[in-house]
């Protein structure tokens, strides 16, 4: 569109006016650096600026934090951003919501996880970066609502709930999803994983030491901004999905993708749809059966989330697809195409 949304014009007018009177109020800037990843090539360098309290610092333990905190921030837009990673110094700006997308080429890394920097109005914060080896492997893509973690979505008050009131230590993994992705990756050291949700970055932190405190693979955290963009009030949840999956496909073309999600919502129909399109690129779809309890409160309907036109979806695609109410139960299943690859190669 030539000319922004409504909706965007009157959400940059308030943020604008919040991040000058918080500036008064004595908060100060704060860089969020985001797990990147890249290629040999070139790399994906992603975070935030925004502005937050200088108490908040001084930060309650994470077992008790509530998820409300991560919100209790201010994005600021157009702060002159250096970014360093290895020998390469790039100068940007951030954009409307805070946010930082960049990509870095000729970065000369080798690949494996590196440090990257990021410098905005006299704050520094360092991150990671995963650069993926150029010979051919594996990697893995996880949904994490209802795949790794118990949540309920997208029930407004559920999700609002876990959202904004449940602390750290009260969320529940999925039963063996952390072991299934440990032992799919055991033999491919190189391997990345991506996780790739609808929920918003401030959760971001919250999310990164979920997954590590419960054994989760490192990688990149793919998720979006909740609030309206360019073309309207609100955002597209399989839109975001489908514009990673082939931003992935894209970037790392060595890279044949597991695909892991939840047969509540619409993981079944994009990751069929995602397989047609590069037939080449998937090698196989895993889907976590919710109990019935979950279906009615991730859809409202007991039973798998129906397809297009109201029937239930069926996979068309030449991908294998697995199915099992844990990762326990789909480990043997997506074990043996991990194995069955290994062999044709």
């Amino acid at each position: 569109m030539s000319r922004p949304h409504l909706a965007a014009v009157v959400e940059d007018a308030f943020n604008n006016g919040l991040a000058a009177i918080l500036r008064r109020r004595g908060w100060s800037t704060r860089i969020l650096v985001y797990p990147g990843y890249g290629s040999v090539t070139s790399v994906r360098v992603l975070g935030r600026v925004l502005l937050a309290r200088r108490e908040d610092d001084d930060r309650d333990a994470e077992a008790t934090q509530r998820g409300w905190r991560a919100f209790v921030t201010a994005q600021v837009a157009g702060v002159p951003v250096t970014i360093t990673l290895g020998d390469r110094e790039l100068r940007t700006t951030s954009d409307r919501g805070g946010y930082l997308d960049v990509v870095i080429d000729d970065h000369g890394l080798e690949p494996g996880w590196h440090q990257v920097r990021i410098q905005a109005d006299g704050a520094e914060e360092s991150g990671s970066v995963l650069v993926v080896t150029a010979e051919p492997t594996i990697g893995l893509v996880s949904d994490i609502d209802d795949t790794v973690i118990s949540t309920s979505l997208p029930r407004p008050l559920l999700a609002a709930w876990n959202t904004f009131v449940l602390s750290e230590s009260a969320r529940r993994p999925v039963p063996g999803m952390a072991e299934l992705y440990q032992q799919l990756l055991a033999g491919h050291p190189q391997a990345p994983t991506c996780y790739v949700s609808t929920g918003a970055w401030n959760t971001a932190p919250t999310l990164a030491r979920f997954l590590g405190r419960h054994g989760f693979p490192d990688g990149p955290l793919l998720l979006t901004d909740w609030g309206p963009t360019n073309t309207g009030w609100f955002r597209s949840g399989p839109e975001h999905k489908w514009a990673c999956l082939r931003r992935l496909v894209e970037e790392l073309p060595n890279v044949t993708w597991i695909l892991v999600g939840d047969d509540g919502q619409n993981d079944p129909v994009l990751y069929d749809g995602f397989a047609r399109e590069h037939p080449d690129k998937v090698l196989a779809i895993g889907l976590r059966q919710l109990t019935p309890t979950e279906q009615v409160l991730s859809h409202g309907l007991p039973g798998p989330n129906p397809g297009r036109g109201g029937s239930r979806h069926r996979d068309t695609s030449q991908i294998p697809v697995y199915r099992a109410p844990d990762g326990h139960g789909l480990l043997p299943q997506l074990r043996s195409a991990v194995e069955l690859n290994g062999r044709a190669r």
